[in-house]
């Protein structure tokens, strides 16, 4: 089953509180007055879509905002790959998007229940909803998203992509190859550079690991002085000088065991003095020991001191730490053979350019044979598509071009061209000034791509502004033919074109308590009369009839 949008919930997005939107496939309309908020529907779904979230939009009063919305269908599971690369639990028949955003600027979002990113939404949505504006026509304008319909319309992306990877390869070794060919002078000088920072590293004979040890090596002999002084003052004052400490304890020994022979209880502080002049007895040849151990060699300290100045200099001329002045220095000697090996090395980068050059080519001449079978069928396609939209006898033409040198997209360019009137010349579509025009001939291209476009969800939004009358039916027409193999969203102000959608939705807009609300219903029978004729000028007798004529054309 093809996959379709069949809930779309918001909370808190301008002038909704609340609304759960539930829907069905085909060609769904949605009508309101003016400044009714029929635009936060598209803004709930460009939301979805990954676009930038303004904390204007979260309703007064709202701390947070939230929209979400499921898409069901078979469908869906080709993009399990996609869910299960992103870290994302993959769907059977449902997935579920929502996202959420606060007063305070923090967004988050999620696909199936798991977190992820904007990218990754962005990315999703590519996939799912194909969104267009009364702006957006200026897009069709630009010869990149031009050649983008055309690859489109060929189903040319695989062979699109395989071509950038090997233009991209290309660029990165015409870049490798030219640093590496580069002035005489340059390369005398970024040798003798290089071979100053390697004999410079490697004579001061560095080892990863041995810094703190030098760095310990030098605090003690830098101190080695005090550190014997105070050694041989504790020494001296637990056991070398007559009234030391160690003298003084042992009386008080020999007065607890006075004690003790007369209270047996004083026993257990006897023992505990006993032992503790043991320690300090012990305490006091350790100290006396280390005090003799330590040396107070001037060489030595100079020595000392000279390392680690060193290592000072290095680090600071080379990096932060001896493991990334050794690592520099490993890579200066690997730039040194590369440029002492240049010849040999520039040999070898221009055989590799070679081939995949030749790569390229056979890619880019493969891409440009797909175009050029695809343009006349697209052009006629196009020109079928643009007089069911009222350009009766109109002409249009994708002419594709040879480009003097390879672009990141291939050897060519494409630009659309138009005539709406016979006999007149084709000319681009940017001097088209109307837009009415521009915004037919952009539903005519989306006709046209509908059998070749995987999207499952086309989005208009007023894209029939500046259109009436007999172009208004035809345009209502093409929407219900789009309908018919897409799920079809479109905000609309034609009552034309509204009277054909196999679903109608109204925004209205009330006041309660002083706030205002958004609301969407779905009206039918009686009430979507009323609604076609509404937008015919009002619900007078003559307009009831109109709009009851305009649905019967849906039977």
């Amino acid at each position: 089953m093809p996959a379709t949008l069949t809930l779309l919930r918001i909370k808190d997005l301008a002038l909704v509180e609340e609304l759960e939107w539930q829907m069905g496939p085909g060609f769904i309309a949605i009508t309101g007055e003016t400044g009714a908020g029929k635009s936060i529907i598209i803004g709930a779904l460009q939301l979805l879509l990954g676009e930038r979230a303004d904390k204007s939009l979260i309703r007064t009063g709202a701390d947070l905002c939230t929209v979400e919305a499921v898409f069901s269908g078979n469908d869906l599971q080709k993009l399990n790959p996609q869910l299960i690369e992103a870290g994302v639990e993959p769907c059977d028949n449902d997935l579920i998007i929502k996202r959420s955003f606060s007063a305070t600027g923090g967004t988050r979002q999620f696909i199936n229940g798991s977190p992820t990113t904007l990218s990754i939404l962005k990315k999703l949505g590519d996939e799912l909803v194909d969104l267009h504006g009364p702006h957006d026509h200026q897009s069709l304008l630009s010869p990149e998203t031009q050649l983008s319909l055309l690859d489109s319309f060929a189903r040319a992306e695989d062979q699109l992509e395989q071509y950038r990877k090997h233009y991209r390869q290309l660029q990165m070794l015409l870049a490798e190859h030219a640093a590496l060919d580069t002035a005489e002078t340059a390369r005398e000088q970024e040798l003798d550079l290089l071979r100053h920072q390697i004999t410079e590293i490697k004579s001061a004979n560095l080892v990863a690991d041995e810094e703190e040890e030098i760095e310990k090596r030098y605090i003690l002999a830098s101190n080695s002085k005090r550190l014997i002084e105070l050694a041989s003052a504790i020494a001296n004052k637990l056991s070398e000088v007559d009234d030391s400490v160690l003298s003084q304890l042992a009386e008080t020994q020999r007065l607890l065991r006075e004690l003790e022979k007369i209270d047996s209880s004083i026993a257990q502080y006897s023992s505990a003095h006993a032992a503790s002049v043991v320690e300090l007895s012990e305490i006091a040849r350790a100290l006396s020991a280390y005090a003799e151990r330590l040396d107070l060699d001037p060489e030595q300290l100079a020595a000392l001191e000279q390392r680690v100045s060193l290592f000072e200099t290095l680090k600071r001329k080379y990096g932060g730490s001896i493991a990334e002045v050794i690592g520099l220095g490993e890579r200066a000697a690997e730039r040194m053979r590369k440029i002492e090996g240049r010849d040999t090395e520039l040999e070898r980068l221009a055989k590799e350019i070679e081939n995949i050059r030749a790569q390229m080519n056979r890619l880019g001449e493969a891409l440009r044979k797909l175009r050029a079978k695809a343009a006349p069928k697209l052009s006629e396609n196009i020109r079928r598509n643009s007089r069911d939209l009222g350009f009766r006898q109109s002409e249009f033409e994708a002419k594709l071009s040879a480009l003097e040198e390879p672009r990141p997209n291939g050897f060519d360019s494409v630009e659309l061209l138009f005539s709406p009137n016979p006999g007149e010349p084709l000319k681009p579509l940017r001097a088209i000034a109307s837009s009415g025009e521009i915004s037919r001939l952009m539903l005519a291209i989306k006709s046209a791509l509908a059998a070749h476009d995987a999207i499952p969800l086309l989005v208009f939004d007023e894209i029939d502004t500046n259109v009436g009358g007999e172009i208004a039916h035809a345009v209502g027409a093409k929407m219900q033919t789009l309908g018919r193999g897409h799920q079809v969203i479109c905000i609309t102000h034609l009552p034309q074109v509204a009277a054909t959608a196999s679903s109608h939705f109204v925004v209205t807009k009330d006041v309660m308590r002083g706030r205002t609300f958004s609301n969407l219903h779905e009206v039918a029978g009686k009430a979507r009369q009323e609604e076609i004729a509404r937008m015919l000028g009002g619900k007078s007798e003559s307009a009831l009839k109109h709009a009851a004529s305009l649905l019967k054309q849906l039977t």
